[in-house]
């Protein structure tokens, strides 16, 4: 099984994931943060450096294959804490994942704008102002995904009264009550 965990910056992907990890025999968590970093140094100081790691064709391909190895190695659940904000990056990572065979569920956790603002303000994660402003001024594009596409494409849960507990039963009720062969059409 692989779990897509995606959202708004500062949503709590990454509380959800340690709660996966240790609520899922065998669960690991494939964070594609590492990829990108180590994309964004080897193109440090090329032409095609952008500031987004994730605009590189080559992070959803290593990306991809982290995953599918990841999971082929460990026989267990691989947990994807990582917002993806573009829906053609999501195509290219979602479909691939999806025609592996049944198994891939994509979550979307969702705070409402006063909720997800007082979450970031409240981090304590990542501290610093330049991480929560960072996050603050993404809102806006999460929301724009969410409404364009995100939503429609993946299992919504509103975390916005919930507590990270009620949050991680939410997604393992999902996780054992669903289909994942009856998972929405990735494309957009």
């Amino acid at each position: 099984m692989i779990v897509w965990l995606n959202g708004a910056f500062g949503v709590g992907k990454s509380t959800l994931a340690t709660g996966l990890r240790k609520a899922l025999d065998g669960a690991v968590i494939a964070d594609p943060e590492g990829v990108g970093s180590l994309l964004q140094e080897a193109l440090d100081g090329h032409k095609r450096h952008t500031g987004d790691y994730q605009d590189h064709p080559p992070w959803r391909h290593l990306t991809l294959a982290f995953i599918t190895n990841l999971a082929n190695y460990t026989g267990g659940p691989v947990i994807v804490p990582m917002t993806v904000l573009d829906p053609r990056h999501a195509t290219d990572l979602f479909t691939p994942l999806r025609r592996r065979g049944p198994g891939f569920h994509h979550l979307v956790l969702h705070a409402g704008p006063d909720a997800l603002r007082q979450r970031i303000a409240d981090s304590d994660d990542f501290p610093g102002e330049a991480v929560r402003a960072f996050r603050q001024r993404r809102a806006a594009d999460y929301q724009a995904a969410a409404d364009s596409w995100m939503h429609a494409q993946g299992h919504v849960i509103n975390t916005s009264a919930l507590t990270a507990g009620q949050t991680l039963q939410a997604a393992l009720a999902h996780l054992h009550t669903t289909d994942p062969t009856a998972q929405k059409d990735p494309h957009p």
